[in-house]
């Protein structure tokens, strides 16, 4: 895989692109990006310190049902970078990794499909390292934070790295998300309720159990709630 690592950039996503008609397997971090965006279009605080990944894979033979392995590979490739530090974080459904209550990393996906298979994938990864998070009131943690030690972002980046060109499975994913089982809060469109959260299935829609009837989500952003 190429990796190549930036001083500053208005965005990694952006710039990985340039790669898209090479077929080619690409790693790009930056140490700074001026035009940072997570999922949904928000914008995303990008200050030296932190790690700002993406990774752009052409993935060969996998069916478009199985797209949700792009995700869980992700957030597993976070999680496992954090434990090197002693930092042991959970998965929020779907992707977001999260210490404590507060974001750890966001993950982005953009896959691209033809003929029901995935043709290529552009991951984002933003991971907080040792990047001053005070403005945002909590919201947020860093590596260095959350574990009472200094990391680089060299470091975390390095891991993060290493980490991403492993593989795992479906259970390595399981084992981070540990709301399974409890009442979560569910923010379905302009809906909000609580349910008890079931099962993560294959594909990755979440399985929950509401009043006492089982529904499948697939779109719906949930949250813990707290004491539940």
């Amino acid at each position: 895989m190429r990796i190549e690592i930036l001083d500053e950039v208005s965005s990694t996503n952006e710039y990985i692109r340039r790669y898209l008609k090479d077929g080619e397997n690409v790693v790009v971090c930056a140490r700074r990006q001026t035009g940072g965006h997570g999922t949904k279009g928000r914008s995303f605080l990008s200050e030296a310190g932190g790690v700002y990944m993406s990774a752009l894979t052409f993935p060969e033979n996998l069916p478009a049902a199985e797209a949700f392995r792009v995700m869980t590979h992700a957030a597993v490739s976070v999680c496992r970078t954090a434990e090197e530090f002693g930092v042991f974080p959970e998965i929020k459904w779907p992707n977001d990794v999260f210490w404590r209550g507060a974001k750890l990393a966001g993950i982005s996906i953009e896959n691209s499909f033809s003929d029901k298979r995935v043709v290529s994938s552009l991951v984002g990864i933003g991971l907080n390292a040792e990047n001053d998070l005070s403005a945002l009131g909590g919201i947020a943690v860093s590596l260095s934070q959350a574990s009472g030690n200094p990391v680089s972002a060299d470091a975390a980046r390095d891991a993060l790295i290493r980490n991403y060109c492993r593989q795992d499975d479906f259970k390595d994913y399981l084992d981070r998300v540990r709301f399974l089982g409890k009442t979560v809060r569910v923010i379905e469109g302009d809906r909000t309720f609580t349910a008890t959260a079931r099962r993560i299935l294959g594909d990755g829609r979440l399985e929950i159990e509401e009043d006492g009837t089982p529904r499948i989500l697939s779109a719906a952003e949930i949250s813990l709630r707290l004491g539940g």
